[in-house]
């Protein structure tokens, strides 16, 4: 039975492109000071508010509101803890009101169509800058502030309230999706991945035996230091451990290749060093977080556990599925790296996974690493899907408008056929009592 979501209005809360890209965020928080803090400086995403393309997004989807309402409602707030239960609830509102957007609750705010995930990110933007801009009424700590754009970040990502139900009736799925990414060269772009965790998110499908199937989401930063910091970890652990809530099937998607889902059969334990949203980058080997099960040594390669054959044969969608099986290695005893279309050999040292060295892949290789520590028999993994784009006459950004029929079209075949993946991976690779 679909959860009843509380549906918080910012009003009432306030006073009155290739596979190997990166992906991820949420800072850690910095340590207390004893003395108030200033603003800190506007972040390069933030930055990118003042262009066309966003603010026409979050015009025609009835977002636009959502920044100044946080605002002034964080500006009413007269204590520490009146921010803090502020700000979470705030946040929340905002996920809970994308995915209602996405999934047809409610009124749409606009023209731009339902199924679009940029509303979703540039009002959590808006918000977190209204965030770094404030300036309180009571002292507040670097701390603070920071403990505060943390909570921001993972209740508007859906990262805390997923909420799986116990018992052995239904199956537990849970599947994450990332931001829109290389907006420099794109501030148009959306992201399939995120679309389809807003479309999925509390929703129920059927198997063909009649099985009901609960499906959970998040949707992933796409920043090199939220990765180092845990953000992939903490969300996943508590839903990997053994228990009556646990997942029975997991799946990180982000956007690949044009014109195909691969399943991905291997990930790689390497940064390649491709900027990121922040424009920052990592070139070393992928960090673990103190503090999480993993295994030891870290190891150069995981793989996935779902059913890849199951899911690149069967009938889901318009796009052709692969198994992608290539990586790209140092091969044991080193030399140059080389390209091996069927998989890693012994020893070798990780360059590329199948999805890249982007954070697609690294979240392909954090969540199956997660796996292998907590529940090595849980079926996860890794999928990527076509890339979306624009419509022919609109694929230029600098004369191009935000959306068209086929741009609209696209996205809902990629989120459609995602939908009836999860549908075949649960009904090839779970296993229950009576099956």
């Amino acid at each position: 039975m679909r959860r009843i979501r509380t549906r918080l209005r910012l009003v009432a809360l306030g006073t009155a492109l290739t596979a190997a890209l990166p992906l991820a965020l949420t800072a850690p928080a910095a340590a207390a000071q004893e003395r108030p803090t200033a603003p800190s400086p506007v972040a390069v995403e933030e930055a990118r508010l003042s262009l066309a393309a966003p603010r026409e997004i979050l015009r025609r989807s009835g977002f636009d509101e959502i920044g100044p309402e946080f605002a002034r409602g964080l500006a009413a707030t007269r204590s520490e803890g009146a921010a803090k239960r502020y700000v979470g609830r705030a946040a929340r509102a905002l996920w809970e009101r994308a995915v209602d957007r996405v999934q047809g609750r409610g009124p749409a705010g606009g023209d731009l169509s339902r199924d679009d995930d940029r509303p979703l990110y540039w009002a959590r933007l808006e918000m977190t800058r209204a965030l770094r801009e404030w300036q309180p009424s009571f002292a507040l700590s670097d701390g603070g502030r920071a403990a505060l754009a943390g909570a921001l970040e993972r209740a508007s990502r859906g990262e805390d309230s997923i909420e799986l139900p116990p018992g052995r009736g239904v199956t537990r799925v849970l599947v994450t999706g990332f931001d829109p990414f290389q907006l420099d060269a794109d501030p148009r772009r959306s992201n399939p991945s995120g679309a389809s965790a807003l479309a999925l998110d509390g929703t129920t499908v059927r198997t063909a035996s009649g099985r009901a199937v609960r499906i959970e989401t998040a949707v992933i930063p796409v920043r090199w230091s939220d990765f180092a910091a845990g953000t992939v970890e903490r969300t996943l652990l508590p839903h990997f451990r053994p228990g009556p809530r646990q997942v029975d099937l997991f799946t990180t998607v982000s956007q690949g290749r044009p014109g195909r889902f691969d399943v991905e059969r291997t990930n790689g334990a390497w940064r390649g060093g491709y900027p990121d949203n922040a424009r920052e980058s990592r070139t070393e080997t992928v960090p673990i977080p103190e503090g999480v099960p993993t295994v030891r040594p870290q190891p150069q390669w995981t793989g996935t556990t779902l059913p890849y054959e199951a899911l690149a044969g069967a009938s889901t969608g318009p796009y052709p599925v692969h198994d992608n099986t290539a990586v790209t290695e140092i091969p044991a005893g080193g030399g140059a790296p080389v390209e091996r279309p069927d998989g890693p050999t012994p020893g070798s040292t990780a360059r590329a996974g199948g999805g890249g060295n982007y954070l697609s892949n690294e979240i392909a290789y954090r969540a199956t690493l997660l796996r292998d520590a907590v529940a090595p028999s849980l079926p996860g993994g890794h999928l990527h899907t076509p890339v979306l784009e624009f419509g022919p006459g609109n694929t230029d950004p600098k004369t191009g408008t935000v959306t068209d029929p086929a741009f609209v079209r696209n996205r809902l075949a990629i989120v459609g056929q995602l939908r009836e993946l999860v549908r075949t991976a649960v009904e090839a690779g779970c296993q229950w009592p009576g099956a």
